[in-house]
């Protein structure tokens, strides 16, 4: 090539630019053409990366055909309007000016005096470039901040989950597929495999689709959004967590359970036999998780086992599930009475989510209407109409159904202090039928080992072992924190039972007791539980530091219950208790509930 200048004209044009600065590209090529003219340039081929931010050289295939040309000796001179329209960057602005000295090229921008040709041409391009990148780096800085603000305030950027709604541009909970997650995660939580799920999913034709697949299932059972919290950059180097920014469809601990089942309900550990405290089990001595094993013998009977891969100790199931049998007791009846029928009515009754089903109603009865006026302006064809509104159909009859089962939920007369009165009913039961209704022991017996093992899996996160005298014992149990709130919380508000050892001249077992409870509660529920069997009620102290329950009953009277009859203080060591009991001989009356 000669002296002459033989350019190529390059335009660049993001969104942003042409927002903050108003020049277009048509603009930046004419004024370009004017400057060539004027200078006497020759103009080869005019470059336009339309739509395209400075951020990375590599994703602009117009700047990367206008270096391979210089390369080609097809031109010698990049024209632009700015500094800017070929990089921020100072480290991409340091290649260029390589790559420009290494094909004797050069480059004139229309408004920045810019000549590579210099030593001093070249310093001032690279003190502009850093006051371009600085600007950059500061617009950034800004973005991030608005998008931080915006994300606090439930604006969660990206495609709406399932299981959400847009309002506001906010994700709110959509009442027509938000049980869809919480469903899913329950059964995941329950021991079902995300393969289990999915086949569940695609029979039931969950939301409509038969083709729920694998990763689907897996994707929405790592995403914090349904846990409330948002996680931006996830995939980059610097994730920032965002906690509480939405309403959330699970609680954390169940969240966070279900991180933890994945690796329990993972291919590898698929079994042919079913061990009831499988990953449960710490070693007594070294703190590890024990691993299972079986023998058969030759009577047909499995013998399981649990040992230590370090220690080299075994351990007997049955031993360890005898030892677990009174814990085991209070598990069985809290899933029987309060999670299988009082935690979900009452749960149901205080979100009341009546207003939002109807509200959900009326937008997909307008959706519908919507649909139509489209079919009818010629926008779908017959078969497009008649899938849509199938699909439309199917939401308002599931969502007429939910709203009937709310309506049914609300006329149910369903207190908290109920659970209390069911658990002390079946207690009395027992004592007053025992062929009749059978001890917490046969039950338990009867139960599968499928079944056991389910109730263990969701209430018990693991059970630290201890030898005693040489004899393995249950040192700790840790319940699942989804479990323990919900028992915690009932237990605080005194609707619900715990039990406890308790030593007295006359007694000596394990009794029941719950948490304070004013006086008018107390005589509302002995007036309910009198309206099925002649109970009584006895003022006594119990003492904390010996264990004796000291009180004067009639013979023959076995307690049902004992409960504070004043809030304990820290320091009390004696504290006045009621005690609720009822006489073996009296007359049964056998009853509904009836509130």
């Amino acid at each position: 090539m000669n002296d002459k200048k033989i350019c190529g004209l390059y335009t660049r044009v993001s969104t942003e630019d042409q927002a903050r600065e108003g020049f277009s590209l048509i603009e930046q090529k004419e004024r370009l053409e004017a400057m060539c003219k004027f200078k006497g340039y020759e103009i080869h081929k005019h470059y336009e990366d339309a739509g395209i931010s400075a951020k990375n050289m590599q994703d602009r295939p117009a700047f990367n055909e206008l270096l391979e040309d210089i390369k080609a000796k097809k031109i010698n001179t990049i024209v632009t309007l700015k500094l800017d329209r070929l990089t921020r960057s100072v480290y991409d602005w340091e290649k260029i000016m390589k790559f420009l000295e290494k094909h004797n090229a050069y480059i004139d921008c229309a408004n920045d005096e810019i000549n590579t040709t210099n030593a001093n041409g070249k310093m001032i391009s690279r003190l502009l470039m850093s006051v371009s990148q600085n600007e950059i780096e500061r617009t950034s800085e800004r973005t991030k901040i608005g998008l931080a603000g915006a994300i606090k305030q439930g604006n969660i950027p990206g495609q709406t989950p399932l299981g959400y709604r847009r309002a506001d541009k906010k994700l709110v909970p959509c009442q027509l597929t938000k049980d869809i997650i919480t469903r899913m995660y329950q059964l995941y939580f329950e021991g079902y495999s995300y393969q289990k799920i999915k086949n569940i999913f695609n029979k039931e034709k969950v939301n409509n689709k038969d083709n729920w697949n694998d990763t689907t299932i897996l994707a929405m059972l790592s995403n914090e959004v349904y846990k409330g919290d948002y996680v931006h950059g996830k995939r980059g180097s610097n994730p920032v967590y965002y906690e509480d920014v939405i309403e959330p469809l699970v609680t954390k601990e169940l969240w966070e359970n279900c991180q933890y089942q994945k690796k329990v309900n993972s291919r590898s550990y698929q079994r042919t036999l079913t061990y009831l405290f499988m990953q449960k089990l710490k070693c007594p001595k070294c703190n590890r998780i024990l691993g299972g094993k079986a023998s058969k013998k030759k009577t047909g009977v499995t013998y399981y086992y649990y040992y230590c891969l370090d220690c080299k100790d075994h351990f007997k199931e049955d031993i360890i599930e005898e030892a677990l049998k009174y814990m085991l007791k209070d598990i069985l009846e809290y899933d029987s009475v309060v999670n299988d029928f009082f935690l979900p009515v009452l749960k149901n009754k205080i979100n009341n989510p009546k207003e939002q089903l109807q509200k959900e109603l009326f937008n997909q009865e307008q959706r519908k209407a919507r649909l139509k006026n489209a079919y009818l302006d010629g926008s779908f064809n017959l078969d497009e109409m008649k899938s849509e509104t199938s699909i439309i159909d199917n939401n308002i009859k599931e969502l007429k159904i939910k709203i009937s089962e709310n309506n049914q939920l609300n006329e149910l007369r369903i207190a908290p202090e109920d659970i209390l009165i069911k658990r002390d009913l079946d207690y009395i039961n027992k004592i007053k039928f025992p062929t009749l209704f059978q001890d917490f022991a046969s039950s338990w017996d009867k139960l599968t080992r499928e079944e056991k093992q389910k109730l263990i899996t969701n209430y018990i996160d693991d059970i630290d072992l201890e030898f005693v005298n040489k004899k393995l014992a249950i040192k700790n149990v840790n319940f699942r924190s989804t479990f323990y709130n919900n028992w915690q919380e009932l237990f605080d508000d005194g609707y619900i039972d715990g039990s406890q050892i308790a030593i007295s001249e006359s007694i000596g077992e394990y009794l029941r007791h719950s948490n304070y409870l004013s006086n008018e509660k107390v005589e509302a529920h002995l007036i309910k539980l009198r309206r099925f069997y002649e109970v009584d009620y006895y003022n006594g102290t119990f003492n904390f530091e010996t264990r004796m329950l000291n009180c004067q009953m009639k013979d023959d009277t076995k307690i049902v219950r004992i409960f504070p009859t004043e809030k304990p203080m820290i320091d009390n060591k004696i504290i006045n208790m009621g005690i609720i009991g009822v006489e073996l001989e009296n007359e049964i009356i056998l009853e509904e509930i009836k509130n």
